[in-house]
């Protein structure tokens, strides 16, 4: 007895859907979420730049990729193995040969014509920034793009972008550095070594900080999506990352993440201050000196960190022993009459007995507030007390709760604190009015000199290559 139509279009049907499944995850040799959590373990493969994965304080790895990868582990219930490779080609080149589960390396989704890999959700955006030095040459449009020494990392997608401008672009060259990061070319930006280069701007962001002439002169091409990349069988890996992503966005714990490492550089670029980065710069050159064995000193007394400690005595007096302010506080530390009594500090304008007392004074503050506030959040908040002090913090933390907001979050009680200033909020509050945009201000300066304090090792580094 012959086919029917029927039967062949069934039988077609049929095979085509086979060939469907055995291309993913749902294929026969079982799926890549039963083998993750059957070896117990989340292979990420990434690198090592200051977006993604690299050594902090106390030599702890740290990085918003590294953050997010840990926690996406312990949604599975199994520990991360990180694989860190140098280049981007590098870690795609895993995921294709089946090295690696996901690849966690601050990857823009790009077209995939081959079809070889699988892109999670999208968790970031970002730009394609030109970027300059301040009194060198500085194009301001496309055009003048052509009239620059022009220097972009190898593996970027500026590379396919300037492809793309060539024709639209007249005269348009450029020099393609393939030895280099990103910020080793910024760096050579920074030196004059080399008119302008085109980087991505969470990148830009991070490294302005260090290298205070550099210019962002305008974003070019559209707007990219950050997203993790994964083999094209993992289907059902892709589904729980999709889901377990929405879940982080809906508890607020992905914005804390964000928060972590990009939080007090939301609006760096439209507050830039150019002339108290370098000035910054400077000090740490000609008065950090000073003082650093005494933040040392005071930092390990207390038991946190002496780069802390400089950097909030920075913002309080920029390193002056004799600061006085118009409120009658005074010294390294700035410390109150009441303050300087209560921590035993004799002499305000003594450089010991000020550290020592404003090391003390934070580390009480820290010390006393609510067990519901973890690292890093709870250093925020002690700094925001030092500023303002520690009842307006715990009348902004009641108000936190009577608005529906987590009290023990920076980034939501960074946006309680100026409501302290209006009226139908502080009339309402046992401490009254305050100055609620103050400390956070305070406390984001106080972060971003914390962060080049911290990365002093990272610049010489640049600095040699240069």
């Amino acid at each position: 007895m012959g086919w029917t139509g029927h039967q062949v279009r069934s039988l077609i049907l049929g095979i085509s859907t086979v060939l469907m499944i055995s291309s993913c995850d749902l294929r026969l040799e079982r799926p890549m979420v039963e083998e993750i959590r059957e070896r117990g373990a989340l292979i990420v493969v990434t690198r090592n730049t200051p977006t993604t994965y690299y050594e902090g304080r106390d030599q702890k790895i740290v990085g918003f990729e590294h953050d997010l990868a840990v926690a996406f582990g312990e949604h599975l219930g199994v520990r991360v193995q990180f694989k860190v490779l140098d280049s981007r080609q590098d870690v795609l080149e895993s995921i294709r040969e089946g090295d690696a589960d996901i690849a966690a390396a601050g990857i823009a989704i790009f077209p995939d014509p081959e079809k070889a890999f699988r892109f999670g959700p999208a968790y970031q955006e970002i730009d394609q920034q030109v970027v300059c030095r301040r009194g060198g040459r500085r194009p301001s449009n496309l055009l003048q793009l052509a009239m620059v020494d022009l220097v972009v990392e190898g593996e970027a997608a500026s590379v396919d972008l300037l492809g793309r401008l060539k024709g639209i672009v007249p005269g348009l060259t450029w020099s393609v550095a393939p030895e280099l990061s990103s910020e080793q070319i910024l760096g050579k930006v920074w030196s004059g070594d080399v008119d302008c280069t085109i980087a991505e701007s969470n990148i830009v962001s991070i490294n302005r900080r260090y290298f205070p002439e550099l210019v962002v002169k305008f974003p070019i091409g559209a707007t990219m999506s950050l997203g993790w990349v994964m083999p094209r069988r993992a289907m059902l890996l892709n589904r729980e990352l999709t889901a377990w992503f929405h879940q982080m966005k809906r508890s607020g714990r992905l914005e804390a993440i964000y928060e972590r490492y990009y939080g007090h550089l939301d609006s760096y670029h439209q507050d830039y201050d150019y002339v108290d980065n370098r000035l910054f710069l400077r000090r740490i050159k000609n008065r950090l000196p000073t003082y650093e064995n005494l933040f040392r000193s005071a930092a390990k007394k207390h038991g946190t960190s002496w780069q802390l400690l400089a950097a909030l005595s920075y913002q309080e007096s920029h390193w002056d022993p004799e600061s006085t302010s118009y409120t009658g506080v005074r010294g390294l530390m700035m410390l109150t009459k009441d303050t300087a009594r209560w921590v035993g500090v004799k002499n305000r304008l003594d450089p010991k007995q000020s550290i020592f007392g404003g090391a003390e004074y934070l580390a009480n503050i820290r010390r006393k507030l609510p067990d519901t506030i973890h690292e890093p959040d709870r250093t925020w908040f002690a700094l925001a007390a030092y500023n303002i002090g520690p009842g307006h913090l715990t009348d902004a933390m009641e108000l936190a709760v009577r608005l529906g907001k987590d009290p023990n979050h920076w980034h939501t009680l960074r946006t309680v604190l100026p409501l302290l200033s209006q009226e139908k909020y502080h009339t309402t509050l046992k401490r009254g009015y305050a100055r609620g945009s103050e400390p956070t201000r305070y406390v984001q300066k106080i972060r971003q000199y914390l962060d080049v304090l911290e990365q002093r090792d990272l610049m010489a580094s640049l600095k040699s290559i240069q």
